[in-house]
């Protein structure tokens, strides 16, 4: 449920010879082919193929952030500006961790800006998480009754940003995966209007297929802005958008 794109282990060999010659004086093909591996179906072949080729992967590792998700949520602040020095972050499903390991500089958590508030941030997720400096993890089920008021002890109050990437477990059947990220979404969502500070934000990933409409419209009525977006870090053939709903003006009637 709190599985995160970037998170899943790489098994196997990869090859790390190149491949046929491309035009070009001595150009090569410098893409990784992953050997096939007794056991291992094709489809973990092809995806540990696409991690291994995958330039935010690497990105991720250079910069030592967990996961490529990292880059998903720095793209859509740069472009939305919600993790502000100073700001109270709850984020939702947050194993492996990438996505408070880019809020805790943003919001100053560290108080390493002198001349700036310094922020939140609040991590839970089902499963334990490694540590992270400058954010407070918790293990947690935030659909269990009386969440909102464990999130907002740990805060100190309410939040100014509840964020999630979360994804329930690909059953292989795209409508059913989908409807299952949309309950989630709407989780989140309600979760976000029990703890969420007048004026905050809300951001979530969703899948495009449709169902998701009844949860615009709530949103809509709950916030002044609400947008769809799909940031470059997303990959080309996934159908994920996230949602950025800005100026909470409380709960939805």
């Amino acid at each position: 449920m709190s599985a995160k794109n970037g998170s899943k282990g790489t098994g196997g060999a990869a090859s790390g010879g190149a491949g046929g010659a491309t035009s070009g004086r001595g150009a090569r093909d410098l893409r990784v082919k992953v050997k096939t591996a007794r056991g291992r179906k094709l489809s973990s072949t092809l995806w540990l193929e696409r991690q291994l080729n995958d330039p935010y992967v690497k990105r991720a590792r250079a910069e030592g952030y967990r996961g490529r998700a990292a880059f998903k949520i720095l793209e859509l602040d740069d472009k939305y500006h919600f993790l502000v020095p100073g700001a109270r972050i709850v984020d939702l499903g947050c194993a492996p961790g990438g996505w408070c390991q880019v809020a805790v500089p943003r919001v100053n958590a560290l108080g390493e800006q002198k001349s700036k508030p310094v922020g939140t941030v609040l991590g839970v997720d089902l499963q334990e998480v490694e540590p992270i400096v400058g954010a407070d993890i918790h293990q947690l089920d935030f659909l269990e009754e009386g969440a909102d008021d464990k999130v907002k002890a740990w805060l100190g109050g309410n939040a100014d940003v509840v964020m999630s990437d979360m994804a329930a477990a690909s059953s292989g059947h795209k409508q059913t995966d989908h409807l299952r990220i949309v309950m989630l979404c709407e989780a989140a969502s309600e979760l976000a209007f029990d703890v969420l500070e007048e004026g905050g934000t809300f951001v979530a990933k969703v899948l495009a297929g449709g169902a998701e409409h009844e949860l615009q419209a709530k949103l809509k009525r709950a916030f002044k802005k609400v947008v769809n977006v799909k940031p470059p870090a997303s990959r080309a053939d996934s159908s994920e958008k996230f949602v950025v709903a800005q100026g909470f003006r409380g709960r939805p009637e």
